[in-house]
C-alpha cells in the first residue's frame, strides 16, 4: 500500500488561490499550444482534485483522470456531475500498471517532480497516445529543493528544460517544445512553471 501524501491536503486543496490560478496559467497556455477537438479522449496524469482538467472537459467527450491519491481521487469524483464531459476516474500507479487504452492527449499538471524515472514515463506515454497525439506537460525549472516545505514523494527539484526536451525525443517524440506556463511565488523568490508539448 502506497502513501497517500495529500490525504491531509486533499479536502481544502482547491482552496488555495495561488494553486488554482497556477493551474488556470498552464491551462492557457495548453490551449494555445495544443488543439484540442469535440471528439477527443484525453489522460490527465496526476489529475488530483481534477483542477486542470475542468478547464479542458468543455473542449473534449471524454478524460480519463489517474492518480495514486484515494482522497483526491475522492474529491475528483464528487465533482463528477459538474463535468461536461465523460470521467473516468483510475486510482492507479501509471509508472508500474498500465493502461489497455490509446489517448488523443495526455496532460499533467505539477506531477512529474513525483516521478522518479522520467525516461521510462515518457517512453509510456509515448505508448499510449493514438499516433499524432500529443502531451502537453507542466512542471518546476531546476530549483534547489526549498520549494516543497513537506515531504509529497519528491524525486526531482524541478527539471532542466534542454534535458527534459532531449528525454522527451529520445523517447519518440517530435514536435519538441517548451514555453514558460506560469510562475508560483513564495516568500523567498517566484518559482517559474514549464509546459513541455509534442508529438507522438
Amino acid at each position: 500500500m502506497q502513501k497517500d501524501y495529500f490525504r491531509h491536503k486533499a479536502g481544502d486543496y482547491d482552496q488555495s488561490e495561488c494553486r488554482v490560478n497556477n493551474v488556470d496559467r498552464i491551462a492557457d497556455a495548453i490551449q494555445s499550444r495544443v488543439r484540442f477537438l469535440p471528439g477527443m479522449h484525453i489522460l490527465d496524469f496526476g489529475s488530483g482534485t481534477g483542477l486542470l482538467l475542468q478547464r479542458v472537459a468543455p473542449l473534449v467527450e471524454r478524460i480519463t483522470a489517474v492518480d495514486i491519491s484515494p482522497s483526491m481521487n475522492a474529491q475528483l469524483e464528487s465533482k463528477r456531475g459538474q463535468l461536461p464531459c465523460e470521467l473516468d476516474i483510475r486510482e492507479m500507479d501509471l509508472t508500474r500498471e498500465t493502461l489497455d487504452q490509446r489517448f488523443d492527449g495526455i496532460i499533467s499538471s505539477m506531477t512529474l517532480h513525483h516521478i522518479e524515472d522520467i525516461p521510462g514515463l515518457l517512453a509510456r506515454f509515448h505508448g499510449l497516445l493514438n499516433p499524432g497525439g500529443f502531451i502537453a506537460l507542466a512542471d518546476l525549472d531546476s530549483e534547489d529543493g526549498s520549494f516543497h516545505e513537506e515531504d509529497t514523494g519528491v524525486f526531482h527539484f524541478g527539471f532542466d528544460r534542454g534535458w527534459l526536451e532531449d528525454t522527451a525525443r529520445q523517447a519518440g517524440f517530435d514536435c519538441v517544445g517548451m514555453v514558460t506556463a506560469s510562475a508560483i511565488s513564495k516568500p523567498d523568490r517566484e518559482y517559474p512553471v514549464f509546459l513541455l508539448t509534442a508529438t507522438a
